[in-house]
């Protein structure tokens, strides 16, 4: 096993991680958000437009994380690492 494997190896799981704990991790985010809002709402009624624009905010903000970390995945896999064409095959074999 040479180097080359290590290499892709390496930065497919890199870029195979990193979209999947993202979006656990806003979906705990975007779910206690979620639930506080609703309790926010439920103690006073008076403010649920107040609430809710701030809700509707954080967890625009949350969902944005979750497009970098997207995109940061698919520039470490396509843009900088993952070799193309027969470059892939010389690398597996070796040369």
């Amino acid at each position: 096993m040479n180097g080359a494997w290590l290499y892709l190896a390496a930065l497919a799981l890199g870029a195979g991680f990193a979209v999947p704990v993202a979006v656990l991790s806003a979906a705990l985010g975007q779910g206690r958000a979620g639930a506080a809002g609703i309790e926010g709402i439920a103690r006073q009624p008076e403010a649920a437009g107040r609430i809710q624009t701030a809700m509707i905010l954080v967890l625009a903000l949350i969902e944005s994380l979750v497009i970098y970390a997207l995109l940061i995945a698919l520039a470490i896999l396509f843009g900088f690492g993952l070799p193309h064409g027969d470059k892939v095959l010389d690398m597996l074999r070796g040369h």
